[in-house]
């Protein structure tokens, strides 16, 4: 979260909440705006492994969305002790939400999310699907305390969730792109495990070159040697070139200003990390071949960023 401290809405203290204040403290509970990152995905899976875009194509994105909102819920049901002193202001410590129900919400949005992806692929999208949703039970709950081993877990499911786009039997053409999406995943994870006490060089220098890696590796399909700079090949390049300055300047900018090692700056680059997920699989997408598809992405880039500062995605 940001470094602001709510008071607790009307209802969490001697009375039952408000319809609209209900809603909200849901929506902070599953950081719901942080779900515009997700369905790009699936979708840079499917365009990197040649699949047509069809009626799967929404219901993995839904999967995708469902399976990303439990572990939100299940990641403040395991951590409520924890933020009852270091983040007071979460739904659960301040009362607005109760624990039961944070667990039952992260189990039904599981079952939702493996159900949509029967729906949209059966057994074979479950090969792909069930390990994703164990993956992010398996961090919430086991994985996440440890120092590497918790990062690396996040930036697997990540990868299965691009995975999970490209279906069985055309993981290996969605490869790419399910490292490049995991590579960026483990900066955010490694920055966000210290949000609320703040982080130095030493851990701030080498996110910074993982994300200029992460760049670069997106970038380079798009200066292949056997392309040519024919009409269609400058509007990828342009695409690519966009999205990749909108995810490396913001995300590397706010690292910058976390140098200061004010745990508020850290938290605004945790921020800015999850919001350049956008712009990241806009790139994929176009290095893919599906240049119209990232530019739609790109245009959502800024209203997912004006959502973030209502309902902070870290």
């Amino acid at each position: 979260m940001l470094d602001q401290h709510r008071r607790p809405l009307r209802g969490s203290r001697g009375g039952p909440p408000l319809p609209s204040s209900r809603w909200r403290a849901v929506a902070e509970l599953v950081r719901a705006p942080a779900a515009l990152t997700v369905p790009g995905d699936s979708l840079a899976g499917a365009v990197a492994a040649g699949r047509p875009f069809g009626a799967r194509t929404p219901l993995l994105g839904a999967a995708s969305v469902c399976l990303y909102w439990a572990g939100m819920a299940l990641n403040d049901f395991a951590d409520r002790d924890a933020d009852a002193r270091e983040r007071p202001e979460r739904p659960i410590p301040s009362g607005r939400v109760r624990p039961g129900f944070a667990l039952g919400l992260a189990a039904g949005l599981t079952g939702a999310g493996l159900a949509l992806a029967a729906a949209a692929g059966g057994g074979r999208a479950l090969r792909v699907a069930v390990p994703l949703a164990a993956t992010v039970w398996a961090y919430d709950l086991r994985v996440k305390r440890h120092p590497v081993a918790g990062p690396v877990t996040m930036a697997a499911a990540r990868g299965l969730d691009v995975l999970l786009g490209a279906g069985p039997g055309r993981l290996r053409a969605a490869a790419p792109a399910a490292g490049i999406v995991a590579g960026h995943t483990l900066v955010v994870s490694a920055l966000g495990r210290h949000e609320t006490t703040g982080a130095g060089p030493r851990l701030l220098g080498p996110t910074l070159c993982a994300t200029a890696v992460t760049a670069g590796l997106a970038a380079r399909a798009a200066w292949r040697r056997d392309a040519v700079p024919r009409a269609g090949e400058l509007r990828r390049r342009a695409v690519v070139l966009t999205a990749l300055g909108s995810y490396a300047v913001p995300f590397a900018g706010r690292q910058l200003a976390a140098f200061s090692g004010r745990p508020q700056c850290l938290r605004r680059a945790v921020s800015a990390g999850v919001a350049g997920m956008l712009p990241l699989q806009a790139a994929c997408l176009a290095r893919s071949g599906a240049p119209a598809a990232g530019a739609a992405l790109l245009l959502g880039h800024g209203t997912a960023r004006h959502l973030f500062r209502k309902v902070t995605p870290a």
